[in-house]
């Protein structure tokens, strides 16, 4: 995926989880935070951010923080890119070859995010994106998610009626070595995913090159429950 007119900024402060406050060419700006979570240890004062510039003159703010850079790692912190990186991915036949790809399924009580068909079999999909990194080990949730538990359940449940279940997790970076359940954010979430691995849901977890413009998965590094 590709974002239009990239700007560089400074990161200054972050008053609520939807705005921040950044510099951008001498000119302070209230910018969107396309990303809810904590981010605690990405958005720090004086950090190099990069901003998408809105074509829509009604919105409020006019700029988008979509990255930020951590370290030598770019950290793409959009949370809707996953989604739209793993529907490049799955459409191009890189996840199921020749499966057709259907976003936003209902199943049972949940919505999954894609819905795959390829041989005859149907195979439901959740994605999560992580941008939670620590000596290149990368751990999700950054912050409780009891939507991201009952998603597992739901994905444990389809797997019990003979569906494909995948949970895939989209790492917003490069150069990691490996994904883990997040236990001291949220050990029920570490131990619902355990549970649905034991009992027939696949799990992966995809890296990304980053560049301020554009995100695309690259390849797989090893999940480790």
């Amino acid at each position: 995926m590709r974002y239009p007119n990239i700007h560089r900024a400074v990161f200054l402060d972050r008053p609520n989880r939807f705005v921040a406050h950044c510099e951008m060419e001498g000119q302070q700006l209230t910018v969107h935070v396309k990303n809810t979570g904590r981010c605690r240890e990405l958005l720090v004062p004086g950090a190099e951010v990069w901003l998408t510039q809105s074509g829509n003159p009604a919105r409020k703010t006019a700029f988008d923080l979509i990255a930020v850079q951590k370290g030598r790692r770019l950290v793409n912190m959009d949370s809707a890119a996953p989604n739209a990186v793993f529907g490049e991915y799955a459409r191009a036949g890189r996840f199921l070859p020749g499966a057709s790809v259907r976003s936003e399924v209902r199943y049972g009580d949940s919505r999954f995010d894609f819905c795959l068909e390829a041989a005859g079999n149907t195979h439901f999909v959740e994605v999560k994106g992580v941008t939670l990194e620590e000596n290149g080990a990368v751990r999700f949730p950054d912050a409780p998610t009891e939507r991201g538990v009952k998603h597992l359940k739901e994905l444990q449940k389809a797997a019990a009626e003979g569906y494909g279940a995948h949970a895939v997790f989209v790492i917003q970076m490069a150069d990691v070595t490996a994904f883990s359940p997040n236990d001291d954010t949220h050990p029920a979430f570490g131990a619902a995913l355990r549970e649905a691995a034991e009992n027939g849901v696949q799990v992966h977890a995809f890296w990304c090159e980053v560049t301020p413009d554009t995100l695309e998965i690259a390849g797989e590094v090893p999940v480790v429950l």
